[in-house]
């Protein structure tokens, strides 16, 4: 470890919120995962998280067109300028404000953000070398509420934004004399999108309440005439003027009115509605969360809140197809620039979907355990990892890939421990509905399950070094099972306990099983000699966790009290203890009474791994912070932050002040009461909403840390998914039957001699 491990990355977690995005090619989907962006790369079938976060959860994310730069904006309008083939942040800026949507001109010189119920126009970054990144250039006024989507003619001359005061307004991104600011009605909700035909001002308006208007413009886009010269220089003079005692240029402001007089209208752009239609025509009334249109194709795509998308041909509005992918709201959709794929984001369960309508198959779909990942454990090749939620499902995941690849879903309650048997093709489970599970990874089926006599919550689990002996521990009669995988019958059941079992370890080397309790104690039963306690290794407090070094000459115990303490078994004495509990730095949550410090006092490590070489211990519990010790010195090595992500609670040390009021913190109050997300709040006066919709903050904290058996990197389950840390990050280079000739420039020399099968067996060789 003396290179630091770098975050190499995020599982578990496939899409939280915000708006996907496909890249250029259409070939790879940008997803927000919480304050980090996910690149999947659908033909190589590759993931790969950026190494980049922002403060708070990415809510829009721009792409330019060129597909190199990406702007991420977070919750509170905090924006990120991200290079996507670097991948690293260039430029940082604040919006002041929660921004809505943001979206690059087709021309790639200008992009617009909505925010409160204005749009802004700043110049695009990296068109020409200039000081600062971002620079306004226009402001537009004319929505009376908040400003929610936006979209551009192809040619970059005028964008439309839809607002939440049910109207839509066409800007010109120039000031053309036919076409300032242009105001459409004719909705009776909130308008989701619009969308501007191809090569023209023709424009689609959809509302919440299912509704699509069509608007025909009067004028083509070559039309558009650009203000005669005397007229734009007195609006810039008036501008200039202003601009003299501003320390910031606040660029050309546009103000639209929503009802202008017959002389501003004249020898103007005039739009008419040609048609409106109605989605859902059954009467099952259903609000309409997204769409997303492809220009080309003429191929609207719109999700509703209860997990239903239609496909649409405009302008004849002609149904293809419609479906029901999942029972939650589609929060988001993007179809990719050849119109064959379309994503569909559901934030309520963590989906992401990737649809090819055309032959109706999947092309990715994947789902996390939505904020509730518990456990993990890695193969013994370090090629797979399986994970256990508190949803009861049972995942398992592909290193390389960082795609799950199988879903177990037997359990009927949360699972508790998961783990791999010695050979790698079986995964067992522990479940607080009663049962052990052991599935198996060739044909992916629950080939065996394991129950106690009397129903009882298992709570941890472990197997032996040969796979035959499955042992779990129950939270309610304090005892341990022993069952025989091959015959699957109960074997034994070791009582002497006195509280709930936290935690068991085989021994790697001997038949020796640890199990440590609630009531202060660690006991060793030996296999060999009838299950009979060995020795009883007694703590000051309440006994956790417990890990055997990898070559079984040592245990390691975390209790209560915030102590690791390290034990040499065979002749029950303890050798070194550290004392951890100021290393955890633990966070205070925003409703907590009492300070962090004094919070700590009671808190302490709920998950200790050994490395891979037995020098170090990997500990971490109910904080953002997991510690590697080192064995021998006990001492901290490194520290490392798991998340920077504020969307979580108790990532700060010390409260907001500005958050308490007289009556108390603000964060009793529900935020956005009435939105899409938000809290219906049924009478005036009444602090908190309905009970039932549940608008919480999740807290940070890691479940589960495990060490791969490679010795080159480290996972861990937290509140954000599951993240990896690696030695090996990037390509890793891994040639087969490799020659001294075997090279490069070789091969591109043996390509140009034509030898096109000599040549395509080198670099299968290379493995490039």
């Amino acid at each position: 470890l003396s290179l630091p491990p770098q975050f190499s990355g995020l599982l578990g977690t496939v899409y939280r919120r915000g708006n996907l995005t496909f890249t250029r090619d259409g070939s790879a989907l940008i997803s927000p995962v919480g304050n980090r962006i996910s690149l999947f790369d659908l033909k190589n079938n590759k993931c790969e998280t950026l190494p980049l976060a922002t403060r708070l959860n990415i809510v829009c994310v721009g792409l330019s067109p060129d597909g190199t730069l990406a702007i991420l904006i977070d919750e509170e309008g905090a924006a990120l300028l991200v290079s996507l083939i670097g991948k690293c942040v260039i430029h940082r800026f604040y919006f002041h404000k929660p921004v809505h949507s943001v979206s690059f001109s087709p021309d790639g010189k200008k992009f617009v953000i909505t925010k409160d119920n204005i749009a802004l126009m700043y110049h695009a970054p990296g068109k020409k070398r200039e000081f600062n990144a971002f620079v306004l250039d226009k402001t537009y006024y004319g929505p009376y509420d908040e400003t929610t989507c936006i979209d551009w003619t192809d040619d970059s001359k005028c964008f439309a934004i839809g607002s939440k005061d049910m109207s839509t307004w066409v800007f010109g991104a120039e000031r053309w004399a036919n076409l300032i600011y242009y105001s459409l009605g004719g909705h009776k909700d909130v308008i989701v999108a619009c969308f501007f035909e191809e090569n023209s001002l023709d424009l689609y308006t959809i509302s919440q309440d299912a509704a699509l208007c069509v608007w025909q413009c009067d004028t083509e886009l070559d039309g558009l005439k650009p203000m005669p010269p005397k007229d734009a220089a007195k609006g810039k003079n008036a501008a200039e003027n202003d601009e003299d005692f501003l320390e910031e240029t606040k660029g050309e402001e546009i103000h639209g009115k929503a009802n202008p007089n017959e002389k501003e209208t004249r020898n103007k752009v005039k739009y008419s509605r040609v048609a409106k239609y109605f989605f859902n025509k059954e009467g099952d009334f259903n609000n309409l969360t997204s769409a997303a249109y492809h220009k080309k194709t003429h191929l609207l795509v719109t999700g509703f809140a209860s997990g239903i998308f239609h496909l649409h041909e405009l302008p004849d509005f002609n149904l293809i197809h419609s479906l029901s992918i999942s029972d939650h709201r589609i929060a988001s959709i993007s179809i990719n620039c050849t119109g064959d794929w379309i994503a569909f984001g559901c934030s309520g369960l963590g989906q992401l979907l990737v649809w090819e309508w055309q032959s109706e198959s999947y092309v990715l779909k994947q789902q996390g355990h939505y904020n509730s990942m518990v456990s993990l454990a890695y193969s013994p090749d370090g090629q797979y990892i399986v994970t256990g939620g508190e949803d009861g499902k049972v995942k398992v995941w592909n290193t390389l890939s960082s795609f799950c690849f199988v879903t177990f879903t037997e359990h009927n309650s949360g699972v508790t421990a998961v783990t791999f048997t010695s050979n790698g093709y079986v995964i067992l489970s522990a479940s607080l509905d009663g049962t052990v599970r052991a599935f198996d990874l060739h044909r992916y089926r629950n080939f065996r399950t394991f129950t106690s006599p009397r129903p009882s919550q298992f709570s941890c689990l472990a197997v032996d070094s040969s796979g035959e002996i499955v042992s779990a521990g129950s939270q309610d009669s304090f005892e341990i099972f022993i069952w025989s995988m091959q015959s699957g019958r109960l074997l034994d059941v070791l009582s002497g306990h006195e509280g709930p079992i936290s935690s068991l370890s085989f021994n790697p080397m001997k038949c020796v099983l640890a199990s440590a309790s609630w009531d202060k104690t660690v006991k060793l039963w030996d296999m060999l000699d009838s299950w009979r306690t060995k020795e009883t290794l007694i703590l000051n407090s309440d006994v956790l966790v417990v890990a055997f070094r990898p070559d079984g000459q040592e245990l390691a115990v975390a209790a209560l009290n915030g102590q690791i303490t390290f034990w040499d078994h065979e002749n029950a004495v303890q050798t070194g203890s550290i004392e951890g509990r100021h290393d955890l730095q633990m966070g205070r949550k925003e409703l907590d009474k009492i300070t962090a410090k004094q919070a700590a006092k009671g808190k302490s490590f709920t998950t200790l791994c050994y490395s891979a070489d037995g020098q170090s211990i990997l500990a971490g519990g109910l904080s953002k912070f997991v510690c590697i010790y080192n064995v021998k010195e006990q001492i901290l090595m490194k520290k490392f932050e798991i998340s920077c992500n504020f969307s979580l609670d108790a990532m700060e040390e010390y409260l907001d002040r500005r958050k308490m009021t007289e009556f108390g913190s603000m964060a009793l109050i529900d935020e956005g009461a009435g939105d899409e997300d938000g809290v219906a709040i049924p009478l005036p006066g009444v602090k908190r909403g309905d009970m039932s919709y549940r608008h919480f903050k999740p807290e940070i904290r890691v479940t589960c840390l495990r060490f791969s058996p490679t010795g080159r990197s480290w996972a861990a389950t937290t509140t954000e998914g599951l993240l990896i840390y690696s030695l090996d990050s990037g390509l890793i280079f891994d040639p087969f039957e490799l020659d001294i000739d075997v090279t490069p420039s070789n091969i591109h020399k043996t390509l140009r001699q034509k030898e096109y099968t000599m040549a395509i067996i080198m670099a299968f060789k290379l493995n490039e």
